[in-house]
């Protein structure tokens, strides 16, 4: 039986959903009666039960373990050439020593800390440690070796303290928790146990396993940070503000006003290549992926072949890693303070499959700001952007362990992914004024329309023999005669930022901009970059904080919920002066002007029935939050809906939920919309195989029956254009 479809990445093709049919099967045919298995799935990873019916879901989902094509743990035997006779091997989770899983582990992190080198200067010859590192690695090999106890033979310090550390992490446990239990197992263990004594005590154990963080210093005014030439230093030059709070007298140790974490790339870098499954995977975008003209990767785009054509080395070797990235505020404490924001720096590697590269077990958090930093964000980019430079120019020496060999490792940030107002931060140019968009730069279109600045000229990207640019009642009152703004390059950019003098970064620096500066704030750190001036594409929006903008714009409207709908009556007013769309203006009579239901809004009724629909609607488990409870019937809105509820709502539910109680030159375009959105959504291709409904035609798409699928799929086809929004043949990438 073939089992190349496990290495399909497109797992809403016939050949991987007939692989998962067949699994079913044989697992049934070889587990008879059992209503439980394993689910060799990627998250479940053969350690957890579930149904037969949650498993083909899991595969459709996750995908199936890419090494498992033996499988074993569901029955089948391992030697294929043996006789009939051969022993089956028993459907149990195959016994791992944890110690032995330690010592791999040190030996993953040193993997040659023991060997002796003879030859110097060959790639294929790892290179020894230093001092330092080796005494680190003795102090992790006697704790491997030191047994917890006297007598206590099975289980080490170490092993010991990594097991416990784990379970911290898995179940969200607090240090002040893991403290409490740590002393409890300490008291319950002989008097001469070697446990650790508290969560302090432990890190410092593992601190020599990497993967640790950096306290830095940072000014209370975001000036700058006590780093490198000024780590000496006690006030800060630009402010004179004290590095340290006032403490008492009898205090020994200082307490720093402002602390920055930074958890350093490098040593992050080095454990992708550390384990040979996701080291081979690091060289997949250029290896595995399927050049053609369909986009699937980064690695598709036009930006990623740009780079590889003006830095050919570089692309050379494709071990070098390509990274992304990210970075948004939230509150850690919910509502509890209102004031207060987080804000942590992602970066994730683009060599991986896209269906890993975005993983929440490859994004790597890089610094960790303790406020909201504005504009010197890039006071706390500084470390960070040291690290990249440094990896740039000289790279660092890693250990291969796919090949077994040595090489010089090398790295590039292609771009970064933010919201807008983030946006502003990272690419110093202000998203707020006239001149908010970084694209148009000076040559914006924009002016004061219902109490806000609005930018109406979005038809100059249009071709130049569009319909809709002479259409001029429909949009602003004019025809659309120019072209569409030219499109500055990095060069020119750095070169006109290299003219303008900008004041140094703080909170007590005074914010007025000239007008020769236009909107940008300061100069990004990322110019220092040796590469950055030459990128095609430097900044990206997340979508998914578009999408939800435009979906509280758009349902605000439909449903006029106050406070949220676009249709107020400054909006009516500024129609009226520009002398467009009549049938919107104020209704006026006897001295009084009232502002009349709009027809893309719903009346009292309608938008109790969609509301009432939206509520009785049910998503599979882990696919969407309960929407039901964000909907008020009553008071005709909706409350506490999270970026990917709106991304759900928008996709699945608003074309279904509208297209009977709006009239169709409104119904249509919204329909068109969520099209596109639900079209280049980078998980659209699996949708339907996952038991989700055709919210198009109400039409049932079950993995588990396929001739019952196709049947649904190819009935739902034949009902018109309009109505195969989401189905498979639309929805499939």
């Amino acid at each position: 039986m073939s089992r190349r479809w496990i290495q399909n990445p497109n797992r809403c093709a016939d050949e991987y959903l007939d692989g998962i049919e067949d699994f079913i099967k044989f697992a049934r045919r070889h587990n008879p009666g059992a209503t439980r298995i394993r689910c060799p799935c990627r998250r479940c990873n053969n350690t957890l039960f579930e149904s037969i019916e949650n498993v083909g879901f899991h595969l459709v989902r996750n995908g199936m373990i890419e090494t498992y094509s033996i499988w074993n743990l569901h029955g089948e035997q391992v030697d294929h050439a043996s006789s009939s006779n051969a022993p089956r091997v028993d459907n149990v989770e195959p016994i791992v020593d944890p110690n032995d899983q330690v010592m791999g582990i040190i030996q993953d992190v040193f993997p040659f800390a023991s060997t002796n080198i003879n030859q110097e200067g060959e790639d294929d010859v790892p290179t020894p440690i230093d001092s330092a590192e080796f005494e680190q690695y003795e102090k992790l090999l006697k704790n491997a070796n030191q047994e917890l106890y006297p007598g206590c033979e099975s289980v080490s310090v170490l092993t010991a303290i990594v097991e416990l550390m784990h379970g911290k992490i898995k179940y969200r446990m607090s240090n002040l928790c893991f403290d409490y239990f740590l002393g409890v197992f300490k008291r319950m263990l002989p008097t001469d146990n070697c446990l650790p004594k508290d969560h302090k005590h432990a890190q410092k154990v593992l601190h020599g396993l990497g993967l640790g963080y950096e306290k830095i210093h940072a000014c209370k005014n975001n000036c700058m940070l006590f780093y490198k030439e000024h780590e000496t230093l006690d006030t800060c030059p630009i402010c004179n503000e004290s590095r340290f709070k006032m403490t008492s007298q009898n205090r020994t140790t200082k307490i720093p006003q402002k602390v920055m974490r930074y958890l350093p790339l490098k040593p992050r870098l080095q454990r992708l290549y550390m384990s040979t499954h996701t080291a081979t995977n690091m060289r997949w975008h250029k290896e595995k992926r399927v050049d053609d003209d369909v986009m699937r990767h980064p690695a598709d785009w036009e930006a990623w072949k740009e780079f590889d054509r003006t830095f050919p080395e570089f692309a050379a070797d494709p071990r070098n890693v390509r990274l992304g990235l990210a970075t948004d505020g939230f509150n850690p404490y919910g509502v509890l303070n209102q004031h207060h924001s987080t804000w942590p720096i992602f970066a994730f590697p683009y060599n991986l499959p896209p269906w890993k590269c975005m993983k929440k077990e490859y994004m790597m958090m890089t610094v960790l700001i303790t406020e909201d930093p504005g504009r010197s964000i890039d006071v706390y980019l500084r470390p960070l952007v040291d690290e990249l430079k440094d990896l740039w120019t000289n790279g660092v020496r890693m250990f291969d362990k796919s090949t077994g060999r040595m090489f010089t490792l090398r790295a590039a940030v292609m771009w970064t992914v933010n919201d807008f107002p983030a946006y502003a931060m990272v690419s110093g140019w202000s998203t707020k004024g006239y001149m908010a968009c970084p694209v148009c730069k000076e040559d914006v279109t924009s002016g004061w329309h219902a109490g806000k600045v609005c930018y109406l000229g979005h038809r100059r990207w249009l071709l130049w023999d569009h319909e809709w640019r002479e259409k001029d009642k429909e949009f602003d009152g004019n025809t659309e005669r120019r072209l569409r703004p030219r499109e500055w390059s990095g060069d020119e950019i750095l070169e006109q930022l290299n003219r303008l003098d900008f004041a140094p970064f703080g909170k007590t620096v005074s914010r007025t901009r000239p007008s020769t500066h236009l909107n940008w704030t300061h100069k990004p750190m990322f110019f220092e970059l040796p590469y950055w001036s030459k990128l095609k594409l430097r900044h990206n929006l997340d979508v998914m904080h578009v999408e939800k903008n435009v979906f509280d714009t758009l349902v605000g409207t439909i449903l006029d919920i106050e406070g949220k709908t676009k249709d107020t009556i400054k909006a009516r007013l500024d129609l009226e002066r520009m002398g467009i769309r009549r049938g919107l203006w104020m209704n006026r009579d006897s001295d009084k002007a009232r502002r009349d239901l709009a027809f893309f809004s719903m009346k009292p009724n309608d938008k109790k029935e969609f509301l009432k629909f939206v509520s009785s609607v049910k998503f599979p488990d882990g696919y969407a939050s309960n929407i039901a409870r964000c909907v008020n019937v009553d008071g005709g809105k909706f409350t506490g809906l999270k970026s990917h509820d709106c991304h759900v709502f928008m996709q699945r539910l608003l074309p279904v939920g509208i297209r009977h109680l709006l009239p169709e030159d409104v119904v249509k375009p919204i329909i068109l919309l969520s099209s596109f959105l639900h079209k280049y959504d980078a998980r659209d291709g699996s949708l339907a195989r996952r038991g989700i409904a055709c919210w198009s035609c109400q039409l049932s798409l079950d993995v588990s029956n396929r001739k019952a699928s196709r049947r649904a799929e190819k009935k739902c086809t034949q009902q018109g254009e309009a109505r195969r929004i989401n189905c498979r043949g639309l929805g499939s990438i």
